[in-house]
């Protein structure tokens, strides 16, 4: 079984869902994938303060919509409002209208976000088209036994907004993901900066299992399409079990 990931990778027009969405349809005009990944908060940037921008619906109709005209899931972080709270929201949209989602689990202390909102509790797998997809957000990625490898998964998806001062450590990472849980790895970023001068230098990638990136964008603005086969990782995973050795945990909320 083989399926095409999209990763889009851009700069994001500061608070403008409307300019970015637009973006974004035109950078997907001629693709063709059954994924596609966007970034953390692709239609805003991160924003600390989500009562200014939270989605009332109008950000999850579009990708609905995309996700239709393109027959492909589209995935990526928005801020919602949920009984007066707000949560930075992974959605997993198919074109059959079904939706998934996915509430970040480790909000950034340093930059705020767990002032303003109000962590996830649940891990979430989405299967699509036969693929199992585990969903995480951006300081997610620093918490290894959050994306723990528990046979449930086949490729681990990280839709982030990770800034240049940290960029060794988001490559670093991705990689690490990949081969300790034996999984694909999806990483997007954004580039651009941010009006208080907070500079993104991109990065984004796909990786294999084995931590070799089957795609990196450097800084470069665009859209890579990339066909993973689940059957050559399940081989891979057959041959070299180390999932056998692993340590048996419980994970507390």
């Amino acid at each position: 079984m083989r399926q095409r990931i999209a990763i889009v990778q851009r700069d994001i027009a500061w608070c403008d869902a409307k300019a970015n969405c637009q973006a974004i349809e035109a950078m997907l005009e001629d693709i063709d994938a059954d994924v596609v990944v966007l970034a953390e908060m692709f239609q805003t940037g991160f924003v600390v303060r989500p009562e200014t921008v939270a989605d009332s619906g109008e950000t999850l109709e579009w990708m609905l919509q995309l996700s239709r005209r393109k027959s492909a899931a589209v995935i990526g972080s928005v801020a919602v409002s949920i009984d007066g709270t707000y949560r930075n929201r992974m959605y997993f949209v198919m074109p059959d209208g079904r939706v998934e989602y996915y509430d970040k689990r480790h909000l950034f202390s340093v930059g705020g976000e767990a002032e303003n909102y109000t962590a996830g509790t649940e891990r979430k797998v989405v299967c699509w088209r036969g693929v199992r997809y585990l969903l995480e957000v951006c300081y997610d990625l620093r918490f290894p036994v959050w994306s723990r490898q528990r046979g449930d998964y086949d490729v681990a998806i990280y839709s982030a907004l990770w800034p240049k001062p940290r960029r060794e450590v988001w490559r670093t990472l991705l990689r690490a993901r990949a081969i300790e849980n034996q999984a694909y790895v999806v990483g997007v970023n954004r580039i651009g900066a941010e009006p208080s001068g907070l500079e993104y230098v991109g990065d984004s990638a796909i990786i294999d299992a084995r931590g070799v990136a089957m795609v990196d964008m450097a800084s470069a603005e665009g859209t890579e399409v990339v066909e993973i086969d689940i059957e050559a990782l399940n081989m891979f995973r057959k041959r070299f079990n180390v999932g056998v050795d692993a340590d048996d945990f419980v994970l507390k909320k």
